[in-house]
């Protein structure tokens, strides 16, 4: 046993009496043998997560450890391999920038592999999130920040991964810091009405007074569905598919109403006149009638009229009904108002000209030509 031990370290150990050949021999054969042993220990490590990695995640009540170890699989063999490359180089006696030179390159690939590999896990677990958020899980959190947080921790990773690198390389990080921030202060001044729209954009993510696919009515009488929230702008596509693009801090400073909350229905309202020689309450009654002949309108809570005071030339009434979807309110004023003006025919309800009496009084003394 001895002997074959010595013999094992003679042949992969270089010794004085070595020529250039053998020697770089036995280098090259003890590099082979670093990466190899590094290279089977990431197929050992791979085979154990892939095999009980599974079944022990499998007691746990989420799938999320499940897509985690499914997805850092990969990334944890690769950063083992260019781990037994990178050992396996320190074993070669190369030229000292060479040396560096290689070092550097697969240190930067090993930090890059450690960021790819944190950053799928972040990305899994905010996707996992979102969507349980769709499934209808409540949460103050939306899951439209998912992304915003995703893109604002990745630029975290990256400047962290910038830090250990230059840090490698005894670069003084103190004083690229410091000119980051002044550097920082310099484009926040120059453009702090976008840093504005984009702080507006994440309180109006976080305060949530609307939603993606939410129609709302903006307080200069704009009325659309919301199709996208970002960082500088909202996108509001009108109701004659026109695209609204208003910078966040005016959304944040301006009054708007929702029709989707507390949910889709909406209430509508119909003005008529009628003459006055007509029965209020067979008008009211009538008007209640042919607002549930419509499909789209609610019998819970029930449409209802009103007399609302009397106008110069009719008596003003006022029908109110509910939609279950206000996308369907123009549809049903319009099915409404039909009806109404073909039943007023047939019953002889009158629906009056506005009509305005003037009299002209001539004054005492005055004489007509």
């Amino acid at each position: 046993m001895p002997s074959l031990l010595e013999a094992f370290i003679t042949s992969f150990v270089p010794s004085s009496s070595d020529t250039g050949s053998l020697f770089w021999a036995k280098r090259l054969l003890t590099a082979l043998l670093v990466f190899g042993c590094f290279w089977l220990l990431a197929q050992v490590v791979c085979w154990i997560i892939n095999r009980w990695g599974s079944k022990i995640a499998s007691f746990t009540s989420t799938d999320l450890d499940d897509r985690i170890l499914k997805r850092v699989t990969p990334s944890v063999s690769l950063l083992l391999t260019f781990l037994g490359i990178y050992y396996a180089f320190r074993t070669l006696p190369l030229h000292e920038k060479l040396f560096r030179l290689l070092s550097g390159g697969l240190f930067i690939a090993n930090v890059a592999i450690v960021c790819i590999l944190i950053y799928r896990v972040l990305h899994e677990t905010l996707l996992w999130y979102a969507e349980r958020q769709q499934d209808g899980e409540a949460g103050a959190f939306s899951r439209q920040m998912a992304p915003i947080i995703e893109k604002v921790t990745m630029l975290f990773i990256i400047g962290a991964a910038l830090m250990v690198v230059l840090k490698h390389f005894n670069y003084d990080i103190l004083s690229l810091v410091t000119a980051l921030g002044i550097g920082s202060l310099a484009i926040g001044m120059a453009a702090k009405d976008t840093l504005a729209h984009v702080i507006s954009g994440f309180t109006l993510m976080i305060d949530r007074p609307f939603r993606i696919g939410d129609r709302i009515q903006l307080s200069g009488g704009q009325v659309g569905d919301v199709q996208d929230i970002g960082l500088r702008s909202t996108k509001i596509k009108t109701l004659d598919n026109q695209l609204l693009i208003i910078p966040n801090s005016d959304l944040c400073n301006t009054m708007l109403t929702n029709q989707a909350f507390p949910d889709n229905r909406i209430k509508g309202r119909i003005n008529v006149g009628v003459g006055y020689d007509s029965d209020a309450e067979r008008v009211k009654q009538q008007l209640v009638a042919i607002a549930l002949e419509i499909d789209d309108v609610l019998k819970d809570p029930g449409p209802e009229a009103y007399f609302v005071s009397f106008g110069d030339s009719a008596l003003n009434m006022s029908l109110f009904f509910w939609v279950e979807e206000y996308a369907k309110l123009f549809a049903t004023t319009d099915k409404i108002n039909s009806r109404i003006l073909n039943r007023f025919r047939e019953q002889g309800i009158e629906i009056p000209f506005p009509i305005r009496t003037v009299t002209l009084k001539q004054e005492q003394g005055a004489h007509t030509p």
